[in-house]
């Protein structure tokens, strides 16, 4: 931000960041002081002696400036000399780091907690303090025709793809809508496809795993009001990495990414294939199952349609109630409930226990994806697969996978491919089931299109000999 204005006969010229600044600290201490004292200003050093205050520097050096604009500093010039300046320490060292921002949503053991808040000036804040480069740019833009809603583009110039910001522009652009609700509104607007349960952008509240996109080359999308921020281009495998895998070593980081898609497929298809196996498949089960199943189901009056129905829906409604409830509440409703229902639905004859561990490992297995937005579709999907199973059994099974696939592969972000690297395939892509040791990982996603490809150098760092052998 660059201003003008005029103290003591002086004409100043001020520059700074307004989303990194202290502006209380500017106008009583800064510029009141100026006001208030003594000393005639002619020149750069009276200014300077004028200041109450600390952390001034006197530079013409345009890397310095730069940089020290990006630390939370404000670039002041006399009129009669703007080849040199007085660069003062105004950074607003407070905003974004109180008790209320950790992220909950998003939660991790290990690694960063910082979480994105409702003021987009304090998001910005923490963006620049995560990513110290003149080359984070933000593009403001006031959307809705009632609410007149800040909504800011944020990217890493030089690293994005033009292509991809263009599109991004270019649908902010045309976006005409009267309330901007939440950066979901936004999101859900400008995506590829709107008849889709697939989330096409992503969706996060914490700060370490946006500042990860945008060096990737993503475009984040934040806007006022709206504590999540949203990125793009994404593929439907970004939404099961985790930003704790990076905080591990690359072996257990690959681990827990493989339980991730496991329990993915589990939580999509365990139901449905117990319709199937009970209703038309019975045939195939062991024999040494079946006396177990036969007795658990033997007092139930149900088609195994209805009784999977039944602890699905019973599922979803704890979920809901203990979601809308406050903390602790929510929590004692999900244990307790879940552990009176189940024990009472078993000895009412509603359902069996079979099904009462089936269904409770695939709740548990949907858990397990880091992104709230993907987890929700993950839920929703096992509805359709047991209609196909209660009505076809495992070719109806079949014709939900293929109907599921077909869909994948029509979908696009920001005109990527959603199954990339599979669809179309990319043998280098690959590397991203995986959480690869950072020495293989400094290439940037082929499918992002950065303009620059690596990260960081990789050097292979030798033995360090023993100074002390040769004393």
């Amino acid at each position: 931000m660059q201003s003008v204005m005029t103290i003591r006969h002086k004409l100043l010229h001020l520059s700074y960041y307004s989303s990194i600044v202290n502006h209380e600290m500017i106008h009583r201490d800064l510029l009141a002081g100026i006001q208030l004292s003594n000393t005639d200003i002619g020149d750069l050093n009276d200014l300077k002696n004028a200041i109450p205050l600390d952390g001034i520097y006197m530079s013409s050096n345009l890397d310095e400036i730069t940089l020290r604009l990006l630390q939370g500093f404000i670039y002041i010039q006399l009129d009669n000399d703007l080849h040199e300046g007085l660069l003062i320490n105004v950074a607003d060292l407070e905003r974004g780091y109180r008790e209320n921002n950790l992220a909950e949503n998003e939660y991790s053991v290990i690694g960063p907690k910082v979480a994105f808040v409702e003021d987009l000036d304090t998001n910005l804040n923490l963006l620049r303090k995560e990513i110290i480069s003149e080359n984070l740019v933000f593009e403001e833009q006031i959307k809705g025709t009632m609410s007149k809603t800040r909504v800011v583009i944020a990217y890493i110039d030089g690293v994005v793809n033009p292509q991809h910001l263009n599109t991004v522009r270019q649908r902010l652009g045309d976006l005409d809508f009267d309330v901007i609700y939440d950066t979901s509104t936004i999101d859900q607007i400008i995506s590829d496809n709107t008849n889709t349960p697939f989330p096409l952008f992503m969706s996060t509240e914490r700060v370490d795993r946006m500042k990860v996109n945008l060096t990737r080359g993503h475009i984040a999308v934040l806007s006022n009001g709206s504590p999540y921020v949203i990125s793009g281009p994404t593929t439907f495998f970004d939404f099961f990495n985790s930003p704790e895998d990076f905080y591990l070593p690359w072996i257990l980081g690959t681990f827990f990414r493989f339980i991730r898609y496991i329990a993915i497929v589990f939580s999509i298809f365990a139901s449905s294939l117990y319709v199937s196996v009970m209703t038309y498949h019975y045939t195939i089960v062991p024999r040494a199952l079946l006396g177990p199943i036969i007795e658990s189901r033997m007092n139930v009056p149900f088609p195994p349609f209805l009784e999977v129905l039944f602890m699905e829906i019973t599922v979803e409604l704890l979920r809901e109630a203990g979601a809308r409830l406050p903390t602790k509440v929510g929590q004692t409703l999900g244990i307790v409930g879940g552990v009176v229902l189940g024990q009472a639905a078993v000895q009412a004859g509603l359902t069996s226990n079979t099904l009462i561990i089936i269904v409770s490992l695939s709740a548990l297995a949907s858990f397990v994806t880091p992104i709230f937005k993907m987890a929700n579709t993950i839920r929703f999907l096992r509805f359709p697969m047991i209609l196909l199973a209660a009505g076809w059994g495992g070719l109806g099974m079949m014709i939900g996978v293929m109907f599921l696939l077909g869909h994948l592969l029509r979908l696009k972000s920001l005109g990527t491919p959603y199954l990339v690297p599979l669809f179309p395939f990319r043998y280098k892509g690959l590397r991203e089931f995986i959480r690869t040791p950072f020495s293989m990982n400094s290439e940037r996603p082929g499918f992002l299109r950065p303009l620059k490809n690596k990260s960081y150098s990789v050097q292979k760092h030798k033995d360090i000999s023993d100074d002390y052998s040769n004393e």
